[in-house]
């Protein structure tokens, strides 16, 4: 099994509709990332009410579940995937749920696999606690770990994994933890990073790890397997020595003007610019000013004499004013 390139992922992602059921093409999403199974409970409606009473959590009639049903539009399980979907070291297919255990229906209780569901939500987007209080209460109604993905009325996409672990009291309960989200994802336009992360938490990508850290290709290691995909520090790691490379790289070769009395090292020159930058990024992601600002395809045709190669009326018309004004 290959890793998806970011370019099948975003031609997935392009196919999420803005105006019709949501999950069908979360199923496209996953199956782009080799996620596929064939268990999926029948007679959905898509109803919240259902989904609480065909699925009752331990502890029903909660805030969580009143916030819910204020929040989505629909809820449904896109699929079950177990350990007899994860293809064994040497092989390059999966297995089907036939070979795996003579079933290949849904199964409840405390099976080892993940859970994958589509929520439709009522508004245009949410803050991360929102997302993450949502990710839970869906988790609460089961007892193996549900993959969330949830679509906004403004078509925003976003990924909710809770980490769970044993109650050391009781066995048959699961102690649910921290929400790790790949957050509002635009499916017509994502960013980079989101394509990325997507990509590393493809099922061909965490088989590599698993094998790479003598983990089993098991329910135990595919969880471990997301669980190092989504720690938060790794990515904060991994981000961190990223822009270290770069800057190393760009101050061997970038050039600054020696303007004032007294040149500037590039290093100093180069912090000045990522500050600038990580600012310009923060009240873009805030709405503070115009996406369209950050599209070379719509400031293109805004600004006079553009040269993008030369030129610098994006500099003096845009970036000139978020830096400094």
């Amino acid at each position: 099994m290959n890793r998806p390139d970011n370019a099948s992922i975003q031609t997935a992602l392009g196919a999420i509709p803005d105006d019709a059921e949501f999950d069908a093409a979360a199923v496209g999403l996953l199956a782009a990332l080799g996620y596929r199974s064939d268990r999926t409970p029948a007679g959905q409606t898509g109803a919240v009410e259902d989904f609480l009473s065909d699925y009752p959590a331990l502890s029903p009639g909660t805030a969580g579940e009143g916030a819910l049903r204020d929040a989505a539009g629909s809820v449904r399980l896109l699929f079950q995937f177990t350990e007899g979907e994860i293809p064994p070291a040497g092989t390059g297919r999966l297995f089907a749920a036939d070979d795996a255990d003579g079933g290949g229906g849904f199964g409840g209780g405390n099976a080892r696999s993940f859970l994958f569901a589509a929520v439709d939500l009522r508004a245009d987007g949410y803050p991360r606690g929102r997302y993450a209080a949502l990710t839970r209460e869906i988790n609460r109604h089961f007892s193996i770990p549900v993959v969330t993905l949830f679509r906004t009325a403004a078509n925003r996409v976003t990924l909710g994994f809770l980490h769970r672990r044993a109650n050391q009291v009781q066995a048959d309960r699961d102690v649910l933890g921290r929400v790790s989200l790949v957050r509002e994802i635009d499916p017509a336009h994502p960013h980079r990073a989101h394509l990325d992360l997507l990509a590393e938490l493809s099922l061909p990508e965490r088989l590599g790890w698993m094998d790479a850290h003598g983990q089993p290709r098991s329910f135990d290691g595919l969880l471990a397997a997301w669980l190092a995909a989504l720690d938060t520090e790794a990515l904060n790691r991994r981000f961190y020595a990223d822009l270290f490379q770069w800057f190393q790289r760009a101050a061997e070769t970038a050039q600054f003007p020696a303007a004032g009395p007294r040149a500037l090292p590039p290093e100093e020159h180069l912090i000045r610019l990522i500050t600038r930058l990580l600012f310009a990024w923060f009240i873009k992601e805030k709405g503070l000013v115009a996406e369209e600002l950050f599209n070379e395809s719509r400031i293109a045709g805004l600004l006079k004499d553009y040269d993008r190669a030369g030129g610098d009326s994006y500099y003096r018309a845009v970036l000139q004013n978020l830096f400094f004004a």
